[in-house]
């Protein structure tokens, strides 16, 4: 069992190093939101930026920080509620 765990480690420390992904941009993506419902147009961006965690972001809305780390579907439900519901007619 030792010489089967010796020849492993052989096996990996004489190999090449694994491809590790790249570095990820500050600014990982932008969501740009124009309402034109009540007359003028209403503009919102909303800026994603890297945490510490691949799968989530720290988020700022139009220049202001929101506190804290969030996810995917946490960023899509601040921009749904971003806006107000309409009636229909």
């Amino acid at each position: 069992m030792e010489r089967l765990r010796a020849a492993k480690e052989r096996k990996r420390l004489d190999s090449s190093a694994p491809d590790y992904p790249r570095e990820l941009p500050e600014l990982r993506r932008r969501i740009v939101i124009e309402d034109f419902d009540f007359g003028g147009a209403v503009r919102h961006e909303i800026n994603l930026y890297r945490s510490n965690r691949v799968d989530s972001y720290r988020v700022e809305i139009d220049g202001k920080r929101i506190g804290g780390r969030f996810g995917w579907a946490r960023v899509l439900e601040l921009a749904r509620k971003a806006f107000v519901r309409v009636r229909s007619r």
